[in-house]
């Protein structure tokens, strides 16, 4: 779990935070943390009170029609997160390179990379944990470097931690909060979650051994997400200090004193200068030598390897739950990666690593918009007495719940009302409010499925009547 938060979605936006907010938004990343860490801990009690995932529970509970369009939206999350893993080690090759490996070389290298996990994964789960452990330790090791070159002032990295402000913040801010909280909480790793807690033996008919299980897990997931939280941290205190407001006429300055052969993509002027993952990188170099740029890469590259099973785990079970259809790890490889590399190639191939790292940022968003659709059903299941028994979210846990996934749902609406209105253009309008009204009718949907599940709603008729076959 600390790997699916930790992909090169979430480095492209800490970094870009740090870079446009300096310290400003750290406080966002730490309660992005904490509301991950409670959507982990819904999870971890579905998987482990039931012995079903969140996939499963939902074939069960909804009808055929908005079962289907939850798992299309559920892939689309997936393959937009496998994206980002192929986008972030394609620009680490071409950094380690020096530009000899093209972008849409790197992209097609990310093929081998997935099968060779899927080859690691043959020698049991324990080993493939133990590789993610040392990409953690990579990632902590090349960014905490960074941070101790840089040295961020503790007093602000503080301060941002723990004091909710943001100074003259505008819609650039915005849509870099509503990207934290997307690339933080991505929504399959809810479902993901609730199905690697049933690789572990439980005991489901002692209610001793049940809570105890709850509890080591939440234990675990706590102590993984306070490493992700750490480097994270490192990255966005990096940019913050280094990079905040800096133009990019002062960048292109220092780049040409350092002889970087990367100086001319930073254009002479005084704007502030736009941050990405290879920007990042090559900004380091130019400032802190070139060991700072492979550095950078290398935490890049673990980052990119480290989130491609994660993405095929979370596929395989979201397909197994949702459609009752199993395929092999190898199948939903194919599958996915297809699906993100095609796209991914094309824009690598024909456009530049701008547009690259640009598309990195929609998909953070993406991930955003599509987070209800995890969060509620996990809320509307762990919330549900027939189906958890002595362990339903009590009053206080499903208001703090409820309140989080209103938040969630008002922060994404407002963006999105807002990215409309600036694109004013009527086809768009039109399009746009077409999309937004089926979106905003399904969210309404599964928050009166959910409003069942906490006795709200009418309970004459519904989906809860679901429960009781198959499940108890």
């Amino acid at each position: 779990m600390s790997i699916a938060y930790l992909d090169p979605g979430n480095i492209e936006s800490d970094l870009q935070s740090g870079a446009i907010a300096g310290f400003q938004l750290l406080w966002v990343l730490l309660w992005a943390t904490i509301l991950g860490l409670l959507c982990q801990r819904l999870a971890i009690r579905l998987g482990v009170v039931t012995g079903k995932d969140l996939g499963e529970i939902c074939h069960y509970y909804y009808p055929k029609a908005p079962r289907v369009l939850l798992w299309i939206l559920i892939e689309a999350a997936i393959i937009g997160s496998d994206m980002q893993e192929v986008i972030g080690t394609a620009i680490a090759f071409n950094l380690l390179s020096g530009g000899r490996i093209p972008l849409w070389g790197g992209v097609l290298i990310t093929i081998v990379d997935a099968f060779f996990f899927l080859f690691l994964d043959k020698y049991g789960l324990r080993k493939l944990e133990a590789f993610f452990g040392l990409l953690i330790t990579i990632m902590a090791v090349t960014f905490g470097y960074e941070y101790v070159v840089v040295k961020p002032s503790q007093k602000e990295v503080v301060k941002g931690i723990f004091l909710p402000y943001c100074k003259g913040c505008g819609e650039n801010e915005l849509m870099q909060a509503v990207g934290i909280i997307g690339a933080i909480i991505m929504p399959h790793n809810i479902y993901l979650h609730s199905s690697l807690v049933k690789t572990r033996e439980v005991d489901r008919g002692n209610r001793r051994a049940v809570k105890e299980a709850n509890m080591y897990f939440l234990t675990e997931s706590t102590i993984a997400l306070f490493v992700s939280f750490l480097i994270n941290l490192f990255v966005m205190a990096v940019f913050g200090q280094a990079f905040y407001h800096q133009s990019s006429q002062k960048v292109h300055d220092v780049c040409v004193n350092n002889s970087s052969p990367y100086s001319k993509i930073f254009p002479q002027n005084n704007e502030t200068v736009s941050v990405d993952i290879f920007k990042g990188g090559v900004i380091l170099g130019c400032y802190f030598g070139p060991i700072a740029l492979y550095i950078w890469a290398i935490g890049i590259l673990a980052a990119g390897q480290s989130s491609t099973m994660t993405g095929t785990y979370a596929g395989q079970f979201v397909m197994e739950g949702f459609l009752q259809l199993r395929w092999s790890r190898f199948a939903r490889v194919v599958f996915t990666r297809a699906f993100a590399i095609l796209p991914t190639i094309l824009v690598a191939a024909f456009k530049n690593v701008t547009v690259l790292t640009g598309l990195n940022d929609t998909l953070n968003v993406l991930q955003s918009i599509l987070l209800p659709f995890a969060v509620i059903p996990v809320l509307t299941f762990t919330s549900s007495q027939p189906l958890m028994q002595d362990f339903a979210n009590g009053i206080l846990g499903k208001i703090v719940m409820i309140l989080i996934t209103g938040l969630i749902c008002a922060i994404n609406l407002y963006y999105v009302v807002t990215a409309v209105i600036a694109l004013n253009y009527l086809a768009y309008y039109i399009a746009t409010g077409f999309a937004l009204a089926i979106y905003v009718a399904f969210v309404l949907y599964l928050i009166w499925t959910c409003l069942i599940s906490h006795g709200i709603a009418s309970l004459a008729r519904g989906p809860h009547t679901r429960f009781g076959y198959g499940l108890q």
